[in-house]
């Protein structure tokens, strides 16, 4: 079940807003070039974003997202319609032949259990094509972004055009490493109703991830810093095995 923040339709509504501007997607846009892939999946595309920039570039898109909500804001925008959306988890997906996977944001993070990890990771090779690549980014542990997170107790307040003014509060709920929980609440001006969101992050060691994805025959071909937050967040390009 996809948290609020991304499942509830007033949240979603107003998630672009508050998530400001995407620089971190330069990179994935710079390394779907750098890979020469025509056929691009984006794993949990959420709002939509980087999948309408991959498309800009004149490549098969597929997006999928378990949340429809978020999925309908992604389909309301420009471009929305040289992209094919799905809604469901990697699971739902059928093979792609797809040269490229990506996964962006805190979405390799979501999965919380090993057997959930697995389970996308054989989805995502099954819509790959061998040879093709799995790109996505974790937050290093031992930077201890939730302290961070807990320190920073100050509300945002936008203006959303066609909203109205809405406020935006974090509190970090548990440290239970490797898992960290938090909630967002939102109280919108223009009615009063207040909306939370609570979501578990799990944040994997370097290691860890290589293991894993090497258990479920994929190769690492590099880890990466994120070029806009150093010493933030690994980037794995992960190869897929032939059959």
């Amino acid at each position: 079940m996809p948290d609020a923040i991304f499942s509830h339709s007033r949240l979603a509504a107003i998630y672009d807003a508050f998530d400001g501007n995407r620089v971190d997607l330069d990179a994935y846009v710079a390394i779907a070039d750098e890979l020469a892939a025509r056929l691009v999946l984006d794993v949990g595309c959420g709002t939509g974003n980087l999948a309408i920039r991959l498309a800009e570039g004149g490549r098969g898109v597929v997006g999928v997202d378990p949340a429809e909500a978020s999925l309908a804001v992604a389909r309301s925008k420009d471009g929305a319609a040289a992209v094919t959306w799905i809604c469901g988890d990697a699971t739902a997906l059928p093979a792609l032949g797809a040269n490229l996977a990506l996964m962006t944001g805190n979405v390799a993070q979501v999965f919380l259990t090993d057997d959930e990890w697995a389970g996308t990771l054989r989805a995502v090779g099954s819509a790959v094509r061998p040879g093709g690549h799995l790109v996505f980014e974790t937050r290093r542990p031992e930077h201890q972004a939730w302290r961070e997170w807990a320190a920073d107790t100050d509300p945002v307040v936008l203006d959303v055009p066609g909203v109205g003014m809405v406020e935006q509060r974090r509190e970090v709920t548990a440290v239970d490493l490797p898992f960290v929980s938090f909630r967002f609440t939102y109280r919108f001006a223009s009615d009063g109703a207040v909306v939370t969101s609570d979501s578990t992050l799990r944040f994997w060691g370097r290691d860890e991830a290589e293991s894993s994805l090497v258990a479920h025959g994929y190769r690492v071909v590099d880890v990466r810093d994120a070029p806009d937050r150093p010493g933030r967040e690994f980037v794995f390009i992960a190869e897929r095995a032939a059959a």
